[in-house]
């Protein structure tokens, strides 16, 4: 009588710490866009004005600081209508933190599509920064008509050359709110606390950068280099000067910057890869 033959079969992990398949990623190039445009209907799903929040949420948040920091506090903004200042400021800050706070959840909110098939999981929070693109390019339409506006009343001179500074900038603040974004979401598999504190976090962040308030006006003492260290400082400042001719730009503290970025997003893709292995145990 023939002996049996038994087969086993192990399937591992095929990829370490340190592997990143772009290639397989591109691949994937269609369900990235098809989970951005996703993400961007379910954020106004089910509102009565739906996608025209994207106008009035940055309009009134504007006008309330308009109100509060312009009116009561009296914080300058440099010689910028203030409505102005705090539109272009609100809508490079809102990018970077929906970037941010989108991703945080990546692994929990997903978790039912991860354990039932395979696709690179790296283009759910691509497709997240992809959908706060829209929104941002959405926002700034408003902050056009108001910089139109302003430039015709000779309140403000823009640099429009300085324009082509925006993508660069876009880019940088991505790159920094996907590492975060996806180090919080690694990180919250095992500890369901920060899902919640990211949102208060995120908040607290703002107001050690300079996005209620020009950079200028902290003068040259330890509080400005202590904001200066801050990653998202340098890009804020560069994305003012680029719409409104004003901000300050220091390059070393900009280099400093782009490399935080950097290293953020490696990390975050290395350990963002490491959970992807075992979070379906913890979810």
């Amino acid at each position: 009588m023939a002996q049996e033959v038994r087969y086993h079969t192990h399937i591992t992990a095929k990829h370490n710490w340190f592997d990143l398949n772009l290639k397989e990623v591109w691949q994937y190039r269609d369900l990235i866009l098809l989970f951005t445009k996703r993400t961007f209907a379910l954020t106004y799903k089910q509102t009565i004005l739906g996608p025209a929040w994207i106008f009035l949420n940055p309009f009134l948040t504007s006008i309330i600081y308009t109100f509060v920091f312009g009116g009561i506090a009296g914080m300058s903004t440099d010689g910028i209508p203030q409505i102005l200042f705090y539109l272009c400021s609100n809508a490079i800050w809102v990018f970077f933190s929906s970037c941010v706070t989108k991703n945080a959840n990546t692994f929990t909110a997903n978790a039912s599509v991860f354990g039932k098939v395979y696709f690179p999981r790296l283009t759910t929070p691509i497709s997240n920064v992809l959908s706060s693109v829209i929104q941002f390019g959405v926002q700034m339409l408003l902050v056009v008509l108001f910089l139109i506006y302003y430039f015709i009343k000779g309140e403000v001179s823009p640099n429009w050359w300085a324009w082509l500074l925006i993508p660069f900038v876009l880019l940088h603040m991505g790159i920094l709110g996907l590492g975060f974004g996806i180090i919080i979401s690694s990180l919250t598999t095992k500890y369901r606390d920060l899902a919640i504190l990211v949102t208060f976090g995120v908040q607290l962040w703002m107001y050690a950068t300079p996005v209620i308030y020009p950079l200028s006006q902290l003068g040259d003492g330890l509080l400005k280099n202590i904001i200066m260290i801050n990653p998202v400082t340098a890009p804020v400042e560069a994305f003012r000067y680029a719409v409104l001719g004003q901000g300050t730009i220091v390059p070393s503290y900009y280099v400093i910057s782009v490399v935080v970025s950097i290293v953020v997003a490696v990390f975050g893709i290395m350990i963002f890869n490491k959970v992807e292995k075992t979070f379906m145990d913890t979810v």
